[in-house]
């Protein structure tokens, strides 16, 4: 393993990592108490300060192991959830949706931004290698945030969005996966049936529809 290139791949990507987990879980308690729920806010996690979302297993100790043991190929880490009380939203099972989709929320319009960022550094002949691919970095990682937690089953974004929408029957027997939820999840990723069947066909969706919202600013460039 070549200790400058892992350097300088962890610097390239620190910067959209720690934002995108940090607005992610932060837009989870900003919708959360819009809502009716305090309980995100009370505790002091309703902030843009990274520290408050990193955790030290899923955050750093998982991505390094990980990149280690596969030389890249394989990447997955985690965010310290932020509390939310569904009982306390107004309208708990309606609300659920909301608050559960603002965080892939989130990440597509971080996705945007930094696309945006990297539009303008090519049309102004800004050619610093660092920079460019930090903020085509920032699209991978926001896009891959936002694809991935929208995956339809608890504990992630995707399935408490399903939970919302469901009838009550139903939503509650997908409810009762959660507590094995992530390892049903880690399971599908390893077998590669998240990758090819989920992740990549949105992900070419989310790239396709980025590239589209940016053709007024690439014809602005010109």
């Amino acid at each position: 393993m070549d200790t400058s290139n892992l350097i300088q791949t962890v610097l390239i990507y620190a910067l959209p990592v720690l934002f995108a987990i940090t607005v992610h879980e932060a837009a989870h308690g900003y919708a959360a108490r819009h809502f009716g729920d305090n309980t995100a806010h009370m505790m002091g996690r309703i902030t843009l300060n990274p520290i408050k979302h990193i955790d030290p297993v899923g955050t750093i100790l998982m991505p390094l192991l990980l990149y280690f043991a596969t030389s890249g190929a394989f990447l997955f880490g985690y965010a310290k959830p932020v509390p939310v009380n569904f009982g306390n939203l107004r309208k708990p099972k309606q609300h659920m949706v909301w608050v559960a989709l603002a965080g892939p929320a989130s990440n597509f319009v971080q996705a945007v931004l930094w696309a945006v960022f990297l539009v303008v550094l090519v049309g102004m002949d800004i050619d610093e290698r660092f920079f460019l691919e930090m903020a085509r970095a920032g699209v991978l990682v926001n896009l891959v945030m936002w694809a991935f937690n929208l995956f339809p089953l608890p504990p992630l974004d995707g399935g408490r969005i399903l939970v919302g929408l469901l009838p009550w029957k139903q939503a509650h027997l997908v409810s009762r996966i959660e507590p094995w939820g992530f390892f049903i999840v880690m399971g599908l990723v390893i077998a590669g049936i998240v990758g090819s069947l989920w992740l990549r066909p949105l992900m070419n969706l989310g790239y396709g529809i980025i590239n589209l919202m940016l053709i007024p600013i690439t014809t602005l460039m010109r």
